[in-house]
């Protein structure tokens, strides 16, 4: 069963499940409750990955046309006495297996139709062209020219880890706005209440009305816009007929490039024009007050968020300096706090994982239920190639486009502790 068919049974059992409430005339149970929860969610999820699969396959559909596009052409020198041998640049281009699949594709039937338009045949690159030039057309002459040997191999400049997209929630949208509900006010006027021991209170001495307090709470509608992320890249058509290099070049450089800000927008967006209100920016985020060192203030720490967020920690981001303070610290004897060079283990402040992240400021980091930071995929990383863009077209240049678009929000601002790192700070 393929992953249209799991999504559509998932959904026919989630309907199905409703349709017998409803022909009963009752709500749900608690039971059919959370088998309809399951349902969706795991619908929820197949959907992503078809739409992931989908994009997918149409970039290696791009590529693949790129490649076939703009590959070299294989040789054309053939043994003595078949086409290509001694023959005319103009007849080892007819020949060439690129100009004959070309044909096969508008002229099945050999003849090119009068009403067909634009058509364009690929390029057939003639390695030793200079050489037929000069030397003649047969490769056993020699030459005056000699072809480096290219190795293909591509060393991006690197960038920083990723890890932030590791903690929070990941959902999808098909909307350009993403609403979510968030509560200000909590129920708070819950006390005992003894009995009451007359029908009518009056209020006097010795009277119980027995009177339940009122209890209130507040919500607020948050209302995050669909952002874009993009960029792109000039390329000569040239470069384009190395197909390794440009695979490289789209999933080193380009996606990274993509996610790289989008990590850098949760922590940092200052929500002025097209970026996003990132956690540093987001009101109702608690703070915790430098007391002493690292160690007691980021114990402190937890406790201001258990007590005051009223939350638990799922992990501490820290700027990679920072750590390493910390992992450096030493008793008063010399010795490791967290063990030494010998023992490295899953990095932990208080018994809560670290992730280190350089879209942190050095000097202070966050604790939190990275749960309650949310991106909605509005449309996932894809590229796009292009002659169209100014004078490209006649230039034999392309752009390479690459864009997502996504939404995010804090659905919990004091599930957040902004911790200080040194004094000052």
């Amino acid at each position: 069963m393929n992953k249209k068919d799991q999504l559509r049974k998932l959904l026919l059992d989630a309907r199905a499940i409703a349709d017998a409430a409803e022909k009963e005339g009752r709500d749900f149970t608690a039971e059919e409750r959370e088998q309809v929860e399951k349902l969706l969610k795991a619908a929820q999820d197949l959907k992503a990955e078809i739409q992931a699969d989908e994009k997918d396959a149409k970039l290696k559909q791009d590529i693949l046309a790129l490649d076939a596009e703009f590959a070299p052409a294989p040789k054309q020198d053939l043994p003595a006495g078949q086409p290509g041998r001694g023959q005319t640049i103009g007849g080892r281009f007819v020949e060439s297996d690129q100009f004959k699949r070309w044909m096969e594709q508008i002229a099945p039937g050999g003849h090119v139709p009068e009403s067909t338009h634009g058509i364009h045949s690929p390029p057939v690159e003639y390695k030793s062209l200079f050489k037929d030039l000069i030397t003649g057309v047969d490769d056993e002459s020699a030459g005056a020219f000699v072809e480096t040997d290219y190795t293909r191999i591509y060393e991006s400049l690197g960038r920083y880890p990723l890890s932030i997209f590791d903690l929070i929630n990941r959902r999808t949208t098909t909307s350009d706005l993403v609403h979510f509900v968030r509560q200000t006010q909590q129920v708070q006027e819950a006390t005992p209440v003894a009995e009451a021991n007359v029908t009518e209170y009056s209020g006097a001495t010795g009277e119980i009305s027995g009177e339940k307090p009122e209890g209130a709470t507040a919500f607020e509608q948050v209302t995050t816009p669909v952002k874009t992320i993009a960029v792109w890249i000039p390329a000569t058509k040239r470069a384009l007929s190395d197909a390794a290099q440009i695979r490289g070049l789209i999933d080193q450089e380009l996606r990274d490039d993509l996610n790289e800000e989008l990590e850098d927008q949760l922590i940092n967006g200052d929500g002025v024009g097209e970026n996003f209100t990132g956690l540093a920016n987001t009101t109702g985020v608690l703070t915790q007050a430098w007391n002493t060192d690292i160690l007691t203030t980021s114990r402190q720490a937890i406790t201001t968020l258990q007590v005051t967020g009223r939350a638990r920690a799922t992990a501490w981001v820290i700027h990679p300096e920072d750590w390493e303070t910390i992992e450096l610290l030493q008793d008063t004897d010399g010795r490791y706090y967290w063990g030494g060079p010998l023992m490295r283990g899953t990095p932990q402040l208080w018994g809560v994982p670290v992730v280190t992240s350089q879209t942190v400021t050095q000097g202070a980091g966050y604790l939190g239920d990275w749960r309650k930071m949310i991106v909605w995929d509005r449309e996932q990383a894809n590229i796009q190639v292009s002659d169209s863009h100014s004078d490209f077209f006649i230039r034999n240049m392309v752009a390479i486009l690459a864009e997502l678009r996504a939404a995010m929000g804090v659905t919990r601002p004091s599930g957040f502790v902004e911790v200080p790192f040194e004094s000052g700070s």
